[in-house]
């Protein structure tokens, strides 16, 4: 991969109704960008939606624009903070069935 070729990735997960204000909150501070950004995330979203089936989901999209991908994750899930960020945000989530967190989505369009 190129330096100039972006990577983006589009999540789903569950998201406890009992956990939304809370969860909204953990966002609303610093958390862990500067992380993100030193990973070479860019543009991170996360939109949250009851769905039909009356179950609250989150969507989250992030480009990668950096030069290994693979590195960078590890280096992002090894990193202390982001394990402490984890330990507090996981437990409100619901993972889909058969994922044990974030399940990463099949992007099929994309328009520049």
């Amino acid at each position: 991969m190129t330096g100039d070729t972006v990577l983006r990735f589009g999540m789903v997960v569950g998201l406890r109704p009992d956990c939304l204000a809370d969860y909204r909150r953990l966002h609303d501070g610093p958390g862990i960008r500067d992380l993100l950004a030193a990973c070479n995330i860019r543009n991170f979203n996360i939109f949250v939606q009851v769905m039909p089936d009356g179950q609250l989901y989150e969507f989250a999209y992030y480009e990668y624009a950096g030069t290994d991908h693979e590195g960078d994750t590890a280096r992002l899930a090894a990193d202390p903070r982001n394990v402490e960020w984890h330990a507090l945000c996981d437990p409100m989530q619901i993972p889909l069935p058969g994922h044990d967190s974030w399940t990463v989505m099949e992007r099929i369009f994309f328009a520049p």
